[in-house]
Order: C-alpha cells, then structure tokens, then sequence
C-alpha cells in the first residue's frame, strides 16, 4: 500500500504571503475565487503553479494523494482542476482552528487519525518542530512520516518535490 501524502493548499500550493507583491512568483498565476464561506467583499485571490499539478501527478506513482487543507472537498472544484489534478480524498476536519495537544497545529492530530497507521508525508506552512516531535512520540518514530513545512512566502519548490521522491523511494515498494 503506497503511503499518503496530504496536501495543503494555503501555502504549499497557494504562497498567500506572496500575495502582497506586486507581481506573482516565477510561474504562478493569480485567480479570483469564491469558495463557501467567501461570499462579500472581493473574491479570494489565490496562486496557483500549474507545474505543481504535474509534479504531483508524478508523485502519485509513489504516493496516494490526499488534501489535507481547510479547502476540505472544495479543493476539489477550485484548486484541482486548475493543476490539472483529478478528484482527490480529503480530511474532513472533525474541528477547525480548535485546541490540539502539547502545543501541537490544530490539524496535527487530524493528520494521525485520518492516516491510521499508515506512513504519510504531509506538507503544510503551519507544521512547527512540536508537531513532528509528537508524532514520533506517538507514531511515527520508526520514520514512517515525513513533515515538511512549506515557506508561504515561496510555495512548493524542487528540493519539495525531490524530497517527497526520495522519502517514498527510501521506505521500498511500500
């Protein structure tokens, strides 16, 4: 069974800290959206890299693809389509933005429980050193997780994407 890789979409995909420069990132597009919950005012902008797209096709060879953002199924209508990606699975949060153990980013916990044991690799701009010091208390001490927090200011990069690829590679067929 191919380990899960959860995305999320705010930072990783979307380098909504960029949003405040003049001029979008190499490659990126900006796009005016409305999903639930975003009815007044202007519509959201977000960029989007449709090379992200490609490279996570590529990695669905190694990985099951999941969102793991507060898009939850939306991601599916708004951000997708956009890279060129399929429907995928997503975490439907039991909670949003709530407590969460030892100081840990409330989707943490969320990340454990819908993975169920399964090695995962998840990225997201919120992932602190408290958050892989608590799954591997829990989990995911014997390497079968990877955490790589996603400068929101700069998105996905290469060494990403690389990285993905080695870790999946390293654990074997899976």
């Amino acid at each position: 069974m191919k380990p899960l890789l959860l995305i999320d979409v705010d930072g990783p995909l979307n380098p909504y800290a960029a949003l405040s420069r003049r001029r979008p990132p190499e490659g990126y597009t900006r796009h005016r959206m409305r999903p639930t919950g975003w009815t007044t005012g202007p519509a959201l902008p977000v960029l989007l890299n449709p090379r992200h797209g490609e490279e996570l096709l590529a990695l669905a060879a190694r990985y099951e693809l999941v969102w793991a953002t507060t898009w939850k199924d939306e991601a599916n209508e708004w951000v997708g389509p956009r890279l060129g990606l399929p429907a995928l699975p997503y975490v439907d949060w039991p909670a949003m933005h709530g407590s969460a153990p030892a100081g840990t980013y409330w989707k943490t916990q969320y990340i454990v429980e819908y993975a169920a044991g399964r090695p995962f690799a998840w990225i997201d701009d919120e992932i602190t050193e408290l958050d892989r010091e608590w799954i591997a208390a829990g989990q995911g001490a014997d390497g079968s997780s990877l955490l790589l927090r996603i400068d929101p200011w700069v998105g996905l990069e290469r060494a990403d994407f690389d990285a993905l690829a080695a870790w999946a590679d390293g654990r074997g067929s899976g």
